[in-house]
Order: structure tokens, then sequence, then C-alpha cells
């Protein structure tokens, strides 16, 4: 009996990806910056779609179907209305991004079967119809509300749908301008940050502020109705006329030009954060009201870029109308590679759904390339490495006890994560209890800003010994109050810090993890989706009495996560890294012969 394979693809716009099903079951998925290095790499995904591919040990001739995310003539449709409807204030901009489209995008069609080999059926879908797609498909639930929101799609930019077996349907939609993903990434370009990568450092920052501006947005961006759906005052934007997303009038209201990258952040830019995401949460919870009266689902799904904001996914689970829910790891447009093939399995090949009850069909998310001990050693060897086979269980061992004694472990294990977190595949891990671990791994190892809060990972029986958690998080989606037994109230004194000042006031007895406003963004790990992870942390809580420790992305500032054991190796040389474990293999820092950098980079990160 012949398989069914379908490929999804997402490119051209950011996040270039390939994912792979086989009979429905996803067998690999990968998004193409982890192979290029180029981080957000929107080019077509050749590696991704030749990972996939090799990894199911098929050719593309055997492919049933192609997928691509998104609808391009649609979506080039509404830039053209966008263009025309602000004659002539958008000619400029026209004029940079017309002839790109024309050239590049119009034409995908063609494309995709040039780039490929490929002579079959490709199918579209539209760009929230993918997001959605990848929320309630790989669900836990047999039926679900499913909520997206992201910048912009085709027109769309947030649905409400609801899933019932192997269909779902889009009941409700936002439509451009009118976009939240674009008010938090004007925001995010406003205070100095990346738009389309920076928007997670808003949300780091917004508890070193206050909500000081919440009424000003209120009042002149933003005509929010009880269901969520809003109205932006194009007043103040750039996006629709120009070539940034802010423009003079965005400046006068909040008195200020945007910050420059990089410049020393103020009280202002942390109100500022502060402000945009309580009002992201409060649309976010009413948009989820809404399909929940839709639907009157118990379970709601969700994806799209927002999706990626764990504090109000956390408080869409404290506080929405929602019993259950689940959020794809790879939400952003990585994720519609994923969704597309889903759709195609489900609705055009019409195949039936089949839910196993409490466990979703992400496989943890560890789709990616794998490296054998045969791999890995031949590169160790080539490179000239000092390193030592030490085998399970006493790796598990002996890593605790570096971790214990404040050691900074680079993890390389399994297959590499689908998404923008690190999951226990390719990890930065150290000791949560340490006070001087944040800024040790933010200054010495990331080479990022300083404020940036460190995720735990946890045993998932004792989660709720930690935090105000009792449920699943797998995929490091959900930001939780650390217990309040746990925490340290602050002095008189310390109250009258601001800002930056806050930092280094250990709030809890797990310091290294628990942000300025005593929470955390939680991974929960089991031994059945990551088993060698899970021992090491059992490992480190029989030495240590804790079952927690921190994870963070393997990898520096500006760089996608490694990938190969040549990229992790690069990245423990380059950086303060005291061991770095690949596999079998364990290699110390003092052990390492001399690491020669180039020149460019070690300017770019300003290194000794």
């Amino acid at each position: 009996m012949s398989h069914r394979y379908v490929l999804g693809i997402s490119a051209f716009y950011h996040d270039s990806a390939a994912a792979l099903l086989r009979d429905g079951v996803i067998v690999a998925a990968v998004s193409e910056d982890r192979f290029t290095r180029r981080k957000g790499d929107a080019t077509f995904p050749h590696r991704a779609v030749e990972y996939c591919l090799g990894h199911a040990g098929i050719g593309v001739g055997d492919l049933t179907a192609v997928g691509f995310y998104d609808k391009p003539l649609l979506k080039f449709e509404r830039i053209l209305e966008t263009y025309l409807g602000v004659v002539p204030a958008g000619f400029k901009s026209f004029l940079m991004a017309g002839p790109l489209w024309i050239k590049d995008k119009l034409y995908i069609d063609r494309q995709l079967h040039e780039e490929l080999g490929y002579t079959g059926p490709i199918y579209y879908c539209e760009h929230h119809e993918s997001h959605a797609a990848s929320a309630f498909f790989p669900s836990p639930f047999d039926e679900a509300a499913v909520l997206t929101m992201d910048g912009v799609g085709e027109w769309a930019t947030a649905s409400i749908g609801h899933g019932t077996g192997s269909s779902f349907e889009i009941l409700d939609e936002l439509h451009w301008p009118d976009s939240l993903g674009l008010l938090y990434s004007a925001f995010t370009y406003y205070t100095g940050f990346k738009v389309n990568s920076g928007e997670y450092k808003v949300m780091g920052l917004a508890p070193y502020g206050e909500p000081t501006f919440v009424d000003l947005i209120y009042r002149e961006l933003l005509d929010l109705k009880e269901d969520g759906s809003f109205r932006l005052n194009q007043k103040y934007f750039g996006y629709l006329t120009g070539l940034t997303m802010t423009n003079d009038a965005f400046s006068a209201l909040f008195g200020a030009p945007p910050r420059q990258p990089e410049s020393r952040l103020t009280q202002r830019e942390m109100d500022l954060a502060r402000s945009v995401q309580v009002v992201c949460e409060e649309i976010m919870l009413r948009m989820a009201r809404t399909a929940h009266a839709r639907t009157g689902s118990p379970n709601l799904c969700l994806a799209g870029g927002v999706a990626l904001n764990c504090v109000g996914n956390g408080r869409l689970l404290r506080e929405g109308p929602f019993t259950n829910l689940w959020i794809q790891p790879a939400s952003g447009d990585a994720g519609g590679a994923l969704g597309v093939a889903q759709l195609i399995h489900y609705r055009e090949h019409k195949q039936p759904r089949v839910v196993v009850p409490g466990a979703d069909s992400m496989h943890g998310s560890y789709l990616g390339p794998a490296y054998s001990a045969e791999e890995i050693e031949a590169y160790l060897t080539s490179a000239g490495a000092a390193y030592e086979r030490v085998e399970d269980p006493a790796q598990f061992e002996r890593v605790a006890g570096y971790l214990a004694d404040e050691k900074i472990v680079g993890w390389f294990n399994g297959r590499m994560e689908f998404g923008p977190r690190s999951l226990g595949a390719r990890s930065i891990l150290g000791d949560p209890r340490s006070p001087k671990m944040q800024a040790d791994m933010n200054l010495k190892i990331k080479f990022r800003e300083s404020f940036r809060p460190f995720a735990p990972s946890v045993l998932r029986e004792r989660v709720a010994d930690y935090f105000e958690l009792d449920a699943d998080s797998p995929y490091m989606l959900l930001v939780a109050p650390v217990r309040k037994e746990r925490c340290i109230p602050l002095t008189d004194e310390q109250h009258t810090l601001w800002g930056i000042d806050k930092l280094n006031v250990p709030r809890s007895d797990l310091p290294a993890i628990t942000h300025i406003d005593y929470s955390a963004r939680v991974q929960t790990v089991t031994k059945g989706v990551n088993g060698r992870y899970y021992d090491l942390l059992k490992a480190f809580e029989q030495k240590t009495g804790c079952a927690v420790l921190v994870n963070t992305s393997f990898n520096v500032r500006g760089e996608p996560i490694v990938c190969t054991p040549e990229d992790a190796y690069r990245c423990f040389m380059r950086t303060h890294i005291d061991v770095l474990v690949l596999g079998p293999f364990v290699l110390e820092k003092a052990a390492q012969p001399a690491w020669k950098e180039s020149t460019a980079w070690q300017q770019e990160f300003q290194l000794d």
C-alpha cells in the first residue's frame, strides 16, 4: 500500500519553512533559517524541503500534493487596493514593493513547480486558514474554538473558527488595516526593536514599566468594541503609506521620536511596553470571550504571531472562559507550512482524524534534524575538539553536577525543535537557584539585553510545587505566577527602585527564572515526550532537591538556534558556555583548543 505524502511550504515573507505529512502524521517540519543561519530567512526553503524529504526517505516524485500557506493573488489585491486608496502618499512604498511582487510573488505556482521539480497538484489556502489548521488539527481536542491573531494575511488580521473532527470553519474575521499584531509591532518599532522579531522583547520589557499610556492608546489609537473587534486610527500609523510602522503624528502623540535601536532604554520605553501589553491582553481576552460565545466549546486553540504572547496566553488560561487551551508551538508564519499540509490532508483528501485524548500530535515539536553519535564524533574529530563519551545514566549524573556547580551547559539532544522556542533539544541550561545566572547568561552567553527574562523547564508532576499552574505547558507558551510561598517580598527601599534597577533584586528562591513581576514562562517536561531531558531534570532534582532548570535557546542574539553539531560547537567556543553536551559526548571548555574568531563577529558582539 502506497503512502500519501503532503508537503506544506511557507515562503517569501519571513520565516520560510517546510513540513511533511505521511498519511496525516507529521513526519518533519523545519524553518529554512536553521540551515542558512540567516535569522527569519524568507527565501524559498530549499534546504528545509530537502531535509523533510530526506528524513522520510522519499523524493519529490513520491509527493501526493504540495500546499502553499497563503493566496498570493489575494494578498496582492489587498496591497494594490491599499496603495490606490492612499494615492499619492504611498507611491514611494509602492515603487519599492510593487516590482518585487510582480517579479517574485505573483507567479508562485510556476515557481513552486520549477524550484521543486514537481509536476503534481499545488493547493493554496488563505493565510488565517493555515494558522487555524495548524492550531486545531494537531491539538488534543476533537472539538474546539480556534482563534488566530497576527499582523495580516491576505485581508484577515484575526479570525474565530470552530473545529470538529476532521473539519473546521472560519466564523468571523477582523480585516486589514485593523490588526492587533500590527499595533504591537508599531510599539515594537517605536521602542527601538526590530519588527517581526523584537515583539517578545517588548513583552519582556513590559513588567518594568507602568501602564501610563493605556488611556491614551484607547482614546487616540484604538476604538475597541466589547467583542474584541476594533478600529485603528490610521492618522498615527505609517504602514499604509510609508516604510515605517509609525509616523510623525504618533511621535507627537507620545512626545518623542522613536527610540534609536541599541540606545539606552529609559522608563518611557518600559511604560510604553507595559501599556501596549495591557491593551493586547484585553483584546485577546475579549476575542476569546467572543469565540466562546460563538462556539460554546470548552476548548480553545491558538495560532498566529500574537499567540506567541505567552503573558496574554497565561491570562487566557487563568481568566478566560475556556477550560482547556492548546497553542501551536510554531504559531508564526513557519507554522503555516504545517497548517496548509493538514488542510490538504483533511479537506482535499477527506481523510479521517484520530485524536488521542490528552495528547497532541506535534511529537513535542521535535520535528527537525537529529545527528547520530557517529556523525557527531566525526565532526568533533575533524575540529580537533577534546571530548569524552559518557553514556546514560552516568551522563545525567555528571551534567547535573555541572549545573549544581553553577556551570552553564549547552545541551544538544535528539531532533531539533520546530518553532521559536528551545525545548530541551537545542538548549542552554543553568541552575535557577543561582542569583547570578540571569546576568551571566544574558551578557556572557547570549550577548543580549540585560532585562530579558529566562524561562524554566520543570518536571510536569512538580509544576504546581513551583508555579500557580497545574496544566500542561510543553511548548513554553504560558506565563504563570511563581507560587507565593517561594517569593521574596520587596523591602520598602526596593519598592522605590525603577526600571532596570529592579533587575538584580532576587524575587524568589529561583531568582534566575523569576521575572520582576514574580512570573515565569513555564515549560513542563514529561518522560514520554523528551525522555533524556526529563532524565536530566530528575538527576538534577535528586542532587539538589530542585526540579527546575533554566532553559534558553542555544544561540546568541541575532542568530538562529543551532541546528548541527558544528553550529553548537561554534556557539560553545564563541561564548562563555562552560560545558557542551552533544548526544553522548561531553566537552569541557577548559580542555578545548584555542578558538580563532572572525574580526567581523567580534566587532558585532563586542567580544574581548
